[in-house]
């Protein structure tokens, strides 16, 4: 009798585990679009804009969405998409983030994670690398329209953006270093 409570409890404990996760990975693959898969990650629908008709998700979060063309669209600022995009979605968030750049003050930054706050607060963060800006979380609940553009205008500011970052942290490396060195002669 006592190795047929030591068999019988695991193994019901899996059988729990494997239909919970199941059904968790079911809602995902039930979605039939990937509109459907951000608001069950607790992400507002519009941070894709319309016309999105083939994308992939996996297991793990990580998804891929291709569109016809690379294109614009307007919210609070201006975003880019490129014609693909991709990330890692976890609930109200996208990390690892590509394919999307935010404009501001007229250059070009790539998005690299999104999130929103659990519970709501109405706002909205995307992680730039340099800065996080947050917008209205009511602005992203419907896709936009996105417009055409070519891919050449972005690249000359991405490359300003990075370009920058890196003499950003340059310098900052530079300043930690005089500050460690004065505090030793000290």
């Amino acid at each position: 009798m006592l190795y047929f409570h030591h068999f019988v409890y695991p193994l019901s404990v899996f059988v729990i585990f494997s239909l919970l996760s199941s059904v968790a990975s079911s809602n995902d693959a039930s979605a039939s679009s990937i509109y459907e898969v951000l608001k069950l990650h607790g992400l507002p629908m519009g941070l894709l804009p319309k016309g999105v008709k083939n994308f992939s998700l996996d297991n793990s979060g990580k998804f891929e969405v291709h569109l016809d063309q690379a294109c614009n669209a307007k919210f609070e600022n201006e975003l880019h998409y490129d014609m693909n995009v991709s990330g890692t979605l976890r609930y109200g968030r996208i990390d690892e983030l590509s394919g999307i750049s935010a404009q501001d003050l007229f250059l070009w930054f790539p998005v690299i994670e999104i999130r929103v706050d659990i519970p709501s607060s109405g706002l909205i963060y995307f992680n730039v690398g340099v800065v996080s800006k947050q917008f209205s979380l009511s602005s992203f609940e419907t896709p936009r329209d996105c417009l055409a553009v070519s891919v050449p205008d972005l690249q000359s500011g991405r490359q300003i953006v990075e370009t920058v970052s890196k003499i950003r942290f340059k310098n900052l490396r530079y300043e930690l270093d005089q500050y460690d060195i004065a505090r030793t002669a000290l």
